[in-house]
């Protein structure tokens, strides 16, 4: 297995914490990062592990809303704690905290639904985009770069992610617009557990929904004095799918005002099929005098 996915996995085995009230409560590692912070998108999906774990496998998580509280400190371990709302004849709800010396780092609530049939339309797939194959990887992209952040993205990631319209770390290329798709999978095959998959397509959503703020504004990753951070992520889970599969990441921002900006996102088969819809606003503060300010 590639090691960059085995870490991955390692950080999503939570382990149950040991109470005296029998309550639901788990500990997990981090992924480390070049800054020492943990990735919001490994507490987002380690809190839906954790939550999952609560809920009969035949109710699926069909969405969760939930909000970055504090940064996370990637060299020490997270507990998470799990309330058990609700379980009704067809739907539970659950409500868990990521926790870091005593205060949390992250809220979520998730609901989930006993499996049913029902009323069934899509959103098509947008048409016109390129085979993932046929676009850089992010080893070749971000290769040659002397950064820390550019290291971390071109090798250390498990989720390989190409862009159709190109990267903005350095520089945004034209037209500026507030839009963008990139394809993305792990990087090797994942056990068959349906909730690892929901899991890992709710980490990887999270590395560049917002980035459509970015490039409409002509602001890269590299601007100096750029201050981002996710503030809240929201999921709908629509249908099952393979996070080791291509899935097409189409995203887009439809307001950006105040420091913060919301981008909306689709997760698309390969083959078209819709399997989730996000939205997530984020902070974004730039210096005067650069674009968009």
């Amino acid at each position: 297995m590639h090691e960059n996915v085995a870490r991955l996995l390692e950080a999503l085995t939570l382990r149950p914490a040991p109470t005296e009230d029998n309550a639901d409560r788990f500990v997990g590692t981090s992924i480390k990062m070049p800054h020492n912070r943990v990735f919001g998108g490994q507490v987002l999906a380690q809190t839906l592990i954790a939550a999952s774990a609560t809920v009969p496998s035949t109710r699926p998580v069909h969405s969760v809303h939930g909000y970055f509280l504090r940064p996370g400190d990637d060299n020490q371990p997270i507990e998470y704690s799990v309330d058990r709302i609700h379980d009704g004849r067809s739907f539970s709800t659950r409500r868990t905290q990521g926790i870091q010396n005593g205060v949390p780092i992250f809220s979520m609530i998730a609901s989930f639904q006993e499996v049913a049939p029902g009323l069934e339309h899509a959103e098509p797939m947008p048409e016109g985009i390129p085979d993932p194959e046929t676009l850089p990887a992010p080893s070749e992209l971000f290769a040659s770069l002397d950064h820390p952040r550019a290291t971390y993205w071109a090798s250390a990631r498990p989720v390989d992610i190409r862009y159709i319209n190109g990267p903005i770390y350095v520089d945004v290329p034209q037209p500026h617009v507030a839009h963008q798709a990139v394809w993305m999978r792990c990087l090797d095959k994942l056990p068959d557990d349906p909730n690892l998959h929901r899991a890992v397509l709710a980490y990887a959503s999270d590395y560049t929904i917002l980035e459509s703020i970015y490039r409409r504004h002509g602001v890269a990753w590299a601007t100096k004095g750029l201050n981002a951070a996710s503030l809240d992520h929201a999921m709908w889970f629509h249908r099952d799918g393979r996070a080791d599969e291509w899935v097409l990441y189409v995203q887009e921002s439809p307001s950006a005002q105040g420091g913060r900006g919301l981008c909306l996102g689709r997760l698309y088969t390969r083959d078209g099929r819709l399997l989730a819809t996000v939205a997530q606003e984020g902070m974004v503060r730039v210096p005067p005098g650069v674009a968009g300010t």
